[in-house]
């Protein structure tokens, strides 16, 4: 427990923080997997405009610091080579 009164609205302010991280990341997972459904059967025209909702996403939570930039960027390269192997 906290023993001052900073420390305790510290402990609300990350606590809030953590709540609005976790859904961020798990709609960043959601969004990927279902960019790469869409790259597994082979849905060009879909999965391209997937990509693009998926990197924007990428893109705002690396901007609020959600993700590394790096990873972000990572990710963002990774997902569009997938995509760049279907025919």
């Amino acid at each position: 427990m906290p023993n001052t009164k900073s420390a305790e609205r510290r402990m609300r302010n990350s606590a809030r923080k953590q709540l609005g991280n976790r859904s961020v990341t798990s709609r960043l997972h959601t969004l990927e997997k279902s960019y790469l459904s869409l790259v597994d059967t082979g849905k060009k025209d879909e999965a391209l405009q997937a990509l693009r909702t998926v990197t924007s996403a990428f893109d705002k939570a690396a901007k609020t610091r959600v993700v590394h930039k790096a990873t972000a960027n990572r990710k963002k390269s990774r997902l569009a080579l997938y995509l760049k192997k279907i025919k």
